[in-house]
């Protein structure tokens, strides 16, 4: 059997003892801001008691164009305006809901 030894010399690799330079990149991520956008236009579409979803979803488009331009304060706020208002809605819907389907079942034609 026949044995070969090849050397590689890897260009750009330090050759000797000399010093190493490392380069070291910091890559920032910005923190994800949730528009809760999708959810405030169905709160405003199916639960817009008191035009709670319609405010909702004013605020949701409110925190997007923040995010637009970096502003992740104002985007944060926004959004959080647009979460309770959100659940507000929601809370608010399924109770006249309940309410009303109450009042059907006890109501008899």
């Amino acid at each position: 059997m026949i044995k070969e030894e090849h050397e590689v010399v890897i260009t750009g690799a330090p050759q000797g003892p000399g010093p190493v330079v490392s380069t070291v990149v910091n890559i920032q991520t910005e923190p994800a801001v949730p528009d809760h956008i999708v959810w405030s236009l169905l709160s405003s579409i199916y639960f817009n008691v008191f035009c709670l979803g319609l405010v909702a979803f004013s605020y949701s488009i409110k925190s997007r164009d923040r995010k637009r331009v970096r502003d992740m304060v104002g985007a944060q706020e926004y959004a959080s305006t647009a979460k309770k208002l959100n659940i507000a809605a929601l809370v608010c819907g399924l109770i006249l809901f309940i309410i009303f389907i109450i009042i059907k079942a006890t109501t008899r034609l």
